[in-house]
């Protein structure tokens, strides 16, 4: 009956406005393609104004207009009615008398948003109409996001002349290509917003994923993701299609995942993005990696390692060949590491290629190359052609088969350094997993100079640090003596940390050296726990439950991260 009734009003309003068979026919197309309402097809098409759409609609339905832009809603009525119902619904309540909540709503047909509503609220519905873009206006006005005012109008605020896309060289980039709306200046700014949020909140990934009624921006920020803003579903596809613009990547291909990179030069610092676009129920879903350059130039010293592992790991770097391995699960830090070392090294007098899938950190003086199994350039093949290029320093993004292992180990025994990284749960568990991939014991004994194992784990807040009382049971379970200068802190939770307790993070670590007795061992056969047993007993080997336990009876880091960080080992 309702259908029926909008399908009649929607009729009259064609035929009054004498609009084109051909054009109600595209629009028609374009209501089954996409799973819109007619309406709101019709609308978006331009063929008819969403003011004429509600006129017809209130006349029709004797239902009241109200005109939201001139309309107080008291901030009582959030309580009522929460912020996620509100957009799921495309709806905003602007009164209550005793048991009867009155709703602004833009589709009065849809009888199935007014039961929701009663049986969320417990109150009875009654709705008056207004146009569905001052609802969203009014949403984002009232219920808002945890930045300062709504998307669109810290938009506003951003100056476009912070922004600037860098160029490789021997690359062009035309940023006009099919733009249309995401060329336009208000999507541009939304998406430069999320950049710059992102970077002053210390970012190291940004989600940008479509959800049913919008698209949810959240940062990983030390390590853990944060909701941080919804960008309304109506601009979802022109961000999607800017960040493609700025990456270089095909606008029209939709269904496969897709994978690029962009440089930009934010309020005068250079930051390079990675990007990776995954097509979703709700459309395609956006991953911006931020590598920012600026981390790499604070060396071994900044990224809060100990001392005896500092230590080793600079004698170890300065060898004139052999292996170097860092080992650790994804997003541990192993990158980070490498590259610090990488950059320390990089001199006039040295070179260097690296073979990455994909490269993260683009710098001056490297040769760099990406891995495209696709065409064959594969870790193994890339490596043999480097060996002819008389490398000093050679970095294997990762480890991952046989081929790749064996020949990165027959090139450490041949006069170059390789660094590379390996997924394994601890440093002794490298040995075993190179012997386990097929290469010979003797040349992992060889081949290998040293072994850092690493986690991250997330750092108090300075500015909101507070003494803790920690019950002797929970210190019990550590098994573990504990140091009597030990202090318990945490974070209380402030807007510097974004009320999280945690800010910055530091390195946990677990430095193994290959000696002799470590050698004779492996060749031997002996196992990864009896190697690690040895080391930490003989060698005075710190392993990354020791470390991460001295940074917590140092009142660095809390109980929480401790059985966070170490809960797989």
């Amino acid at each position: 009956m309702a259908d029926t009734l909008k399908q009649k009003i929607i009729k009259t309003l064609i035929e009054s406005l004498n609009i084109p068979q051909k054009e109600v026919d595209d629009a028609i197309r374009l209501h089954e393609e996409k799973g819109i309402a007619l309406d709101r097809a019709l609308i978006e098409k331009g063929l008819i104004k969403e003011e004429d759409m509600l006129a017809s609609l209130v006349k029709e339905l004797r239902i009241p207009f109200i005109n939201l832009k001139k309309y107080k809603i008291h901030p009582a009525l959030k309580d009522l009615i929460s912020e996620k119902a509100a957009r799921q619904y495309r709806i905003v309540p602007i009164s209550r008398l005793k048991n009867m909540i009155t709703v602004a709503i833009s589709d009065p047909f849809n009888i199935f948003v007014i039961d929701d509503l009663k049986n969320i609220t417990g109150h009875e519905i009654d709705v008056v109409m207004s146009t569905e873009s001052d609802i969203l206006e009014a949403i984002e006005e009232y219920y808002g996001s945890d930045m300062a005012g709504s998307v669109k109008d810290a938009a506003k605020e951003i100056d476009l002349g912070d922004f600037e896309i860098v160029e490789e060289r021997g690359m062009h980039e035309n940023l006009s290509i099919g733009a249309d709306e995401a060329d336009e200046a208000p999507i541009i700014r939304m998406v430069n917003l999320v950049i710059k949020e992102a970077l002053k909140q210390r970012a190291s990934d940004v989600h940008m994923e479509p959800m049913a009624t919008s698209m949810r921006v959240r940062f990983r920020i030390d390590g853990i993701l944060q909701d941080v803003m919804d960008i309304p579903k109506e601009n979802q596809n022109a961000v999607i299609v800017r960040v493609k613009i700025m990456s270089r990547l095909d606008i029209t291909a939709t269904r496969t995942p897709q994978d690029g990179r962009f440089k930009m030069i934010v309020s005068g610092k250079e930051v390079d993005f990675r990007v990776s676009l995954l097509p979703t129920t709700f459309g395609q879903k956006v991953v911006l990696r931020v590598l920012d350059k600026r981390n790499l130039a604070i060396g071994l010293d900044g990224l809060g390692f100990s001392e005896r592992a500092q230590a080793l790991l600079k004698e170890g770097m300065y060898k004139p060949f052999g292996m170097f391995l860092v080992t650790g699960p994804t997003g541990s830090g192993k990158s980070t590491t490498l590259y610090s070392m990488i950059n320390q090294l990089n001199t006039i007098d040295r070179n260097i290629i690296t073979v990455e899938d994909p490269v993260e950190y683009l710098m001056e003086g490297l040769t760099q190359i990406e891995v495209r199994s696709e065409i064959g350039l594969t870790f193994a093949s890339a490596l043999r052609s480097i060996l002819r290029q008389s490398p000093d320093i050679v970095m294997v993004g990762e480890i991952r088969d046989f081929e790749t292992a064996d020949i990165a180990v027959k090139a450490s025994l041949t006069g170059q350094l390789v660094f590379s990284t390996l997924h394994t749960n601890d440093a002794a568990g490298a040995l075993t997993r190179l012997v386990d991939m097929g290469v010979e014991p003797f040349l992992v004994a060889s081949s290998l100079v040293l072994v850092c194992a690493q986690r991250l784990c997330r750092q108090i807040c300075t500015h909101c640090k507070e003494e803790e009382k920690i019950p002797d049971e929970a210190l019990k379970r550590l098994n573990y003596q504990i140091p009597k200068t030990a202090r318990f802190y945490k974070g209380k939770g402030c807007d510097y940390c974004r009320h999280t307790g945690y800010r910055g993070r530091l390195g946990v670590t677990e430095v193994l050296e290959i000696d002799e007795a470590v050698r004779e061992m492996l060749i031997k056969g002996e196992s990864s726990d009896a190697i690690k047993t040895y080391a930490r007993q003989k060698c005075g080997m710190a392993t990354l439950w020791d470390d991460i336990l001295d940074k917590f009876f140092r009142g660095v880091t809390t109980l929480e991260e401790v059985y966070r960080v170490t809960s797989s080992d």
